[in-house]
């Protein structure tokens, strides 16, 4: 797939269009197709990809296992060098990846550019571990005896992944799953194939043995299937908390492992002595980059009432010039959300804000310019005044929608900012150094922050969360592989 700068609308590949098993690509056997379409153009169709069903799974999932024992043998430096090389041909073709990134998911080129970036972070970071990834030795309690601890690979791993950062999310999933000796099916979002078929594509690349690495594409059937089959060890799931509560109650009847990293509702604390420009800097990056769609965006301003009036008109100021529109136009600052389900559900989070008592201060409904392509355009979207326990204030929302929660000093702030089921990120603004440890004592959330966009953590530190946001080992770190393999202990006397 070439493509050349200044062109959206470039052609894609027809293999990359189906499943890839056991190291060919194959279309889904159902014989069925789903359109993928550019969320920020209707009329810009990508191509129709895989609609796959459990058949599909179950011959990815018999290809994994087939390559399975070949795969653990060779050991994580020989398996680290697939990885090396698969990040030096994804670095050549960083840009048709972002290209592909905007021009299926939305986002703008310039964010797309970062989480390529992204990708070979975790990637490099990945292949690095390969020589750390032991175990310990141990006294023993008789003579002439040696004991120590190791790690095997779990199995065959189900990875599926969402389609917000379609690129990132499956290589943070992908990357560990191989090194650690385990061969994996991956099923992405069916509103980012082709993102995940290029990544997969770069694997192939890079040499990596048939079957090690399989594509399944397609929606609910197929993320049914891969849960189901008693081959698979292991399901690593991004993506809502419904959907994750039904994956591990569907595996828990035979122990099948998990780790699901869920929804947030993600607060920015504002004290009454915080830097109001660095703070409104923070909240307009976490709750519109990306149109909000991220499982660690700003989706809560919880604002000492002392500072709220001065923080609103700061903030309002920004955002009211923010300018929506296409990914690939370099004068756009917020991009659309995915499609038209996103776009009704954020414009529904508004219209219940405000029978609410909230009041809308900027934004308020859908981007209408007419220049604009018809699309999934939202405006980015101020709400005051909103009630601490409103659905607003506690629902995950995952577009750009910013709800200001008023906050009576330190304690009430910490209280609200804990009173929702999620715990992904916190975050707080202020100049005392004794509030912001003490904050990151009492916040109740995986990832924290202290004066800085609270939207995530380095590619080396544990992407996790706190409460309903995450169950299982963290991503991202090397922590991440008390999921993908598993402890053994050996004593042997001599």
């Amino acid at each position: 797939m070439a493509v050349a700068p200044g062109d959206m609308r470039f052609d894609v590949a027809e293999r990359l269009t189906g499943n890839y098993i056991g190291g060919q690509w194959v279309a889904a056997q159902s014989g069925q197709r789903r359109a993928d379409v550019n969320p920020a153009d209707f009329s810009d169709v990508l191509g129709e990809f895989a609609e796959s069903g459990g058949v599909d799974v179950d011959v990815a999932v018999d290809a994994a296992a087939q390559a399975l024992d070949h795969w653990r043998g060779i050991g994580p430096i020989e398996r680290a060098g697939y990885l090396t090389k698969a990040g030096r041909i994804l670095e050549a073709r960083s840009q048709e990846l972002a290209y592909a990134i905007t021009r299926e998911q939305g986002k703008l080129l310039k964010e797309a550019t970062g989480e390529v970036q992204r990708a070979l972070a975790v990637l490099e970071f990945t292949a690095g571990q390969a020589r750390l990834l032991g175990g310990v030795t141990a006294p023993a309690e008789e003579a002439r005896t040696f004991a120590y601890t190791f790690r095997k690979p779990i199995g065959v791993v189900g990875l599926i992944a969402p389609w917000n950062f379609p690129l990132a999310i499956p290589m943070w999933k992908v990357a560990p799953a191989l090194l650690a000796g385990c061969t994996a099916v991956l099923k992405p979002s069916p509103l980012t194939p082709l993102t995940s078929a290029l990544l997969v594509d770069v694997f192939r690349e890079a040499g990596l043995p048939d079957g090690v690495l399989n594509l399944v594409q397609g929606d609910a059937a197929a993320g049914e299937a891969l849960v189901a089959n008693p081959a698979v060890a292991g399901i690593s799931f991004t993506g809502s908390l419904p959907i994750g509560t039904a994956i591990h109650a569907g595996g828990a009847h035979r122990l099948l492992r998990t780790q699901l990293e869920l929804g947030g509702k993600n607060a920015v604390v504002v004290c009454d002595d915080a830097d109001l420009d660095k703070a409104v800097n923070a909240v307009v990056h976490g709750a519109f980059g990306q149109a909000g769609q991220r499982c660690s965006a700003t989706s809560r301003a919880v604002v000492d009432v002392r500072v709220r009036e001065e923080f609103l008109e700061r903030l309002v100021a920004r955002v009211a010039h923010l300018r929506v529109g296409p990914g690939f136009d370099e004068a756009s600052e917020l991009c659309p959300v995915v499609d038209t389900a996103r776009r009704d559900a954020a414009l529904a989070a508004i219209a219940g804000a405000q029978r609410g008592g909230g009041k809308v201060v900027c934004g308020g409904g859908r981007e209408e310019r007419p220049e604009l392509p018809e699309g999934c355009y939202v405006q980015p979207t101020v709400i005051r005044d909103v009630p601490w326990d409103a659905e607003l204030a506690q629902e995950e929302v995952f577009g750009p929608v910013l709800a200001v929660v008023d906050a009576d000093g330190f304690d009430d702030a910490l209280r609200i900012t804990n009173s929702v089921k999620y715990g992904m990120s916190g975050t707080v603004f202020t100049t005392s150094q004794t509030r912001a440890f003490e904050a990151l004592e009492r916040f109740e959330a995986g990832m924290l922050h202290v004066n800085r966009p609270g939207v995530g953590a380095y590619a080396h530190l544990p992407h996790v969360g706190d409460k309903a946001s995450q169950y299982g080992p963290p991503e991202c770190s090397p922590e991440v592989f008390d999921f993908y393999t598993a402890w053994h202990s050996a004593c042997i006397s001599y």
